[in-house]
């Protein structure tokens, strides 16, 4: 059998293949701490907000993951995404409590967010989006309010009718897969269309009427 550093030579010597990354080894420890650092993460932020007394919620992917559990848990999609609703107002407030938990400000790409360690990218991120503004200018839809959410055993979580509202208003593909892992466990279906504003609507009925495309 080839060691792992012999296996790695001979994948970047195909053709067309050079520039692949070096591997590591294949490690459930690294797996499952991978899904606990997102977990931490998680939990330090909200711990943090709620220490302060910022209003917040958790949202996107891990949003999603909590609405799931509740119905399956072995149709749970883990997600490296930490993304938390929080109004601009509170961001003053919001910087000094997550600094003071070990988290770093920083200001990429218009994306607020507080990096997790001085030396920590992108992915190593808890990631803000701005409540009753608008993703970005073609949404057809703001953000909801953090007051649509309801407080759990560990966190403040987006209600799930703000969250689909979310997921729909930017519908890109995790989004739309994320809305399906929603549809597939019973908590969206079609009754939810016409409650729904016409175009967000229209998203929805195309997702149920096509749930593999």
């Amino acid at each position: 059998m080839l060691e792992n550093n012999e296996l790695t030579k001979g994948i970047a010597s195909e053709p067309g293949r050079a520039s692949l990354t070096p591997l590591g080894q294949v490690s459930w420890e690294r797996m499952i701490r991978a899904v606990e650092k997102v977990r931490e993460r998680l939990l330090r932020a909200a711990a943090a907000l709620e220490a302060a007394g910022v209003p917040y919620a958790v949202a996107g992917g891990n949003a999603v993951a909590a609405w799931v559990s509740r119905v399956d848990e072995a149709a749970v999609r883990n997600t490296q995404d930490v993304d938390f609703l929080l109004r601009r107002a509170d961001l003053s407030a919001a910087i000094a409590a997550m600094t003071q938990a070990g988290f770093f400000h920083r200001h990429v790409a218009g994306i607020e967010m507080f990096l997790d360690g001085p030396k920590a990218g992108v992915r190593n991120a808890v990631h803000l989006v701005f409540a009753a503004e608008k993703v970005r200018p073609e949404y057809p839809a703001p953000a909801p309010d953090v007051a649509e959410s309801e407080a759990t055993e560990s966190f403040r979580l987006l209600a799930l009718d703000a969250l689909v509202r979310m997921k729909l208003t930017s519908f890109r593909d995790k989004d739309r897969m994320h809305l399906r892992d929603l549809i597939d466990v019973g908590l969206v279906n079609a009754s939810w269309v016409p409650r729904l504003p016409a175009e967000l609507g229209v998203r929805l009925q195309s997702l149920l009427d096509n749930p593999e495309g």
